[in-house]
């Protein structure tokens, strides 16, 4: 393999011929092959995000005269190209690092700069007309260019996020809708409730996953505060007066976005609270989600000895002994995502404390943890959407017949009956093994017609006028 020779501040070392990085990144590479086995090339969004910093920063540094119109306009093009899809295989550090992010940053800085350079009509590693320091990070530090970076690309992923979201909201919706004339029984504790129909069940699903939807752009809507032209620690060392405001303006500008300047950049610059916000978020989301998943094995169990009131698409065989046995592969698998979602927003709640004075190091298990939850919640909603939900049946006659077997169905006679004669029926329908609806005949506590009446589904599943109580 053909080399070229670079050097840093610990020495030189052979870099390939070809690559677009350079030293620092390939020592990164070396010290944190395989942490976590993702790399910064596995997350285009991210990539991308990377890139449009180091194009405002080049905008920024041109319009307040500190950075050559010729270096910087190759860095705009080159930076352009990543932007675009180009060069996304040219990084290769791993999410999880240390160094608070410097590797991160110093990849995208190298690889900026020797696509620049190719563009300037010069070879890679020949920086002296275009150095990934002194011009693709100039008036920058890790510190303000790594966090605005991963809260752009945050904000892309939550983006992808919420589409797939209303998208499963959309179809548990459909299927309220489908299933909105079938009664079935309801239950609390796990125990005979009060009647119900599956579609507004159903329903309640697309209901609570919506709200998520406004949750979510909530939160993302903090990542649009940063600190860049904070440099190290939030004073603006070695940057021109008015270059914050120039850089964060062409933040805006280059990627459509409403970014705002933290008000104190000391105080921002070690902040992680804009992602403990999010990533509880995720939690919540991961929660609800793993609680439907709960609810659609449950409804689906059986066939013969369980609820059995709806059916899941039949995915794979469920067992390598017990033939014809078909396990609810999807919910089991998302309600493992949701578990791992839970547990990365533990390691964002120590990733933030973590932070010491005027820096947190910890930040790149915090990226790593906020983007696996993205990630694993978008392939999980899209696989439950089409692999399950959207294939639901519902076994009708059962749900009847489980409602008008149950104890549960006295609940609704309560206002006419009341408490004490509703109790007295439920006993014995219990103890005789028993209809209600056969009880209540018997004692002559109603008439046939209402006792019909007050059993019509609609009138079980709504408020509505009863009759006075009888004694």
């Amino acid at each position: 393999m053909k080399t070229r020779l670079e050097h840093d501040s610990l020495g030189e070392i052979q870099v390939p011929a070809d690559a677009y990085y350079g030293v620092q990144t390939l020592r990164a590479i070396e010290n944190f092959h395989e942490i976590s086995g993702i790399t910064i090339s596995d997350h285009p969004y991210y990539v991308k995000a990377l890139a449009q910093v180091k194009w405002a920063a080049a905008h920024a540094n041109m319009e307040l005269g500190t950075l050559d119109t010729t270096i910087g306009n190759a860095i705009k093009a080159a930076c352009e190209e990543i932007i675009g899809g180009a060069l996304v295989d040219q990084f290769p550090v791993d999410l999880i690092q240390g160094g608070a992010g410097t590797s991160t940053n110093m990849n995208i800085n190298e690889v900026v700069a020797n696509r620049a350079l190719e563009i300037l009509g010069h070879q890679k590693g020949e920086y002296q007309y275009c150095h990934p320091n002194d011009h693709v990070n100039l008036s920058q530090s890790t510190n303000d260019a790594y966090p605005t970076s991963f809260k752009l690309c945050f904000i892309y992923h939550n983006d992808d996020l919420v589409e797939e979201l209303k998208k499963l909201v959309a179809s548990f919706r459909a299927k309220g809708k489908e299933f909105d004339g079938i009664l079935k029984m309801g239950r609390t504790q796990l125990q005979d409730a009060v009647p119900m129909t599956l579609g507004q069940e159903f329903e309640a699903f697309a209901a609570t996953l919506e709200e998520e939807i406004l949750r979510l752009n909530e939160a993302a809507k903090l990542f649009l505060e940063v600190n860049m032209g904070a440099t190290a620690i939030g004073t603006g060392i070695n940057t021109e007066p008015g270059y914050a405001k120039a850089c964060v303006d062409a933040l805006a500008q280059v990627t459509g976005r409403e970014f705002v300047l933290a008000s104190n950049l000391v105080e921002a610059t070690p902040d992680a609270g804009s992602s403990v916000m999010y990533s509880s978020v995720l939690k919540r989301m991961a929660v609800k989600l793993s609680k439907i998943c709960n609810d659609l094995r449950l409804l689906s169990s059986g066939p013969r000895c369980g609820l059995n009131e709806i059916n899941l698409p039949p995915m794979q065989p469920g067992s390598s002994i017990m033939p014809g046995k078909v396990n609810p592969v999807i919910p089991e698998v998302v309600n493992q995502i949701c578990f791992r979602v839970i547990g990365n927003d533990l390691t964002v709640t120590f990733a933030a404390e973590a932070g010491q004075l005027q820096l947190n190091v910890m930040e790149p298990v915090l990226v790593h943890a906020i983007i696996s939850s993205i990630r694993m919640l978008l392939k999980g909603m899209a696989r439950l959407r089409t692999l399950c939900v959207d294939g639901i049946t519902a076994n009708e006659g059962h749900c009847r017949e489980l409602v008008l077997g149950s104890i549960g169905i006295v609940t609704a006679l309560n206002p006419t009956l009341g408490y004490e004669n509703s109790a007295k029926i439920a006993k014995r329908a219990l103890k005789e093994n028993r209809s209600v609806y056969d009880l209540v005949l018997e004692e002559q506590l109603l008439t046939k017609e209402e006792l019909d009446e007050l059993l019509r589904p609609e009138n079980m599943i709504a408020p509505h006028k009863f009759y006075s109580q009888k004694k």
